[in-house]
């Protein structure tokens, strides 16, 4: 089993074990990682799960849909390395993977 490191924006840091399948999202919010509200539940209408990947963890994650880019497009500190973590779908091979949380999500 692998680990995906969530960064807040204060630089706490919460290390966690991937369960292959569930979404990056739903593997926050078993962990309790703060900052990961996911006000929607994971139906890709908030983007309250916005997260900030590094460069080289882009491929893993897949491109995003139409649907959470548009969602991006109105999200506060969007970047373009920015997903939704309810659109990324955990894998053995994000081992290592670090995501970091924007500052509005506190």
């Amino acid at each position: 089993m692998g680990r995906i490191t969530f960064i807040q924006h204060d630089g706490t840091r919460h290390t966690v074990d991937i369960e292959e399948g569930k979404s990056l999202m739903q593997t926050a919010m078993d962990n309790l990682v703060p900052g990961i509200d996911a006000d929607c539940g994971g139906s890709c209408a908030c983007g309250t799960c916005h997260v900030v990947l590094s460069e080289e963890w882009m491929a893993a994650a897949g491109v995003a849909k139409d649907d959470e880019a548009n969602l991006l497009e109105l999200t506060p500190d969007r970047s373009r390395t920015s997903r939704l973590s309810c659109q990324i779908t955990t894998t053995e091979e994000m081992d290592g993977m670090v995501v970091r949380l924007p500052e509005f999500q506190m």
